[in-house]
Parts: structure tokens; C-alpha cells; sequence
């Protein structure tokens, strides 16, 4: 089962693999206190349209749809994603997708999990 978890929330032995996919390091974080086994960063949305959607709710859609659309066709958003794919299938769905943002209903991570539970 997939987890969507902020990396400030406590580490859980249910939590599985956990994959931090967000392209900045998240702040007052240290590496060695977040127990990833894998930061993915390259699979985080462009800095250009993750300041122009600033988790406003009246922009997700189209978010969205410039999200998956970099996802197919940046080729490093690409093979990040085929990894994701590849460690989802090696757990078994047993990941958590970690990120930071307060924001829980309007983000990338909600796509990322819309993408592999398709």
C-alpha cells in the first residue's frame, strides 16, 4: 500500500521503502534523522511550475496536466518515474512517497500515487 507522508511526521516500521520525491532538500531536516532509503529528486516538478502553482487549489488541474506531461517528456523526470515504478513493483506497493509541503490534497505526491496505482 502506498503512503503519502510528510518527512516532519515520525518514522514508522509500516512506513517501508520510503522515497523522498521532492526535487529540494527539505529544510531543518537532517539527512541522517529522515531514514530514506532513496531521494528521487529528479522526479520533482520544474522549480518554474512549482512556484507558479504554489499549491493554489484553483490551479491544480492544469498542475496536473503540466506535471504529467513533464513527467513524459523531460528524460530525466522520465527515468525518475520508471525507478519509482520499478522500486513500487519491488515492494510490492509497500512504499511511502515523502515529501515535504503542508499541503496534503494539492501536490505532486497525489499525482505520483494516481500515476502508479493506474
Amino acid at each position: 500500500m502506498i503512503q503519502l507522508k510528510r518527512i516532519y511526521e515520525e518514522v514508522s516500521s509500516k512506513d517501508g521503502c520510503r522515497i523522498l520525491v521532492d526535487r529540494v532538500w527539505p529544510r531543518g531536516v537532517y539527512k541522517e534523522n529522515a531514514q530514506l532509503d532513496v531521494w528521487l529528486k529528479e522526479i520533482g516538478p520544474s522549480t518554474k511550475l512549482r512556484k507558479w502553482f504554489g499549491h493554489d487549489p484553483d490551479k491544480f488541474q492544469s498542475f496536473k496536466q503540466a506535471y504529467v506531461e513533464e513527467l513524459q517528456t523531460d528524460s530525466e523526470k522520465k527515468e525518475a518515474l520508471e525507478q519509482l515504478k520499478n522500486y513500487y513493483q519491488k515492494q510490492n506497493g509497500d512504499i511511502t512517497l515523502v515529501f515535504a509541503t503542508k499541503e496534503l490534497k494539492y501536490n505532486h505526491v497525489v499525482i505520483l500515487k494516481e500515476l502508479l496505482t493506474k
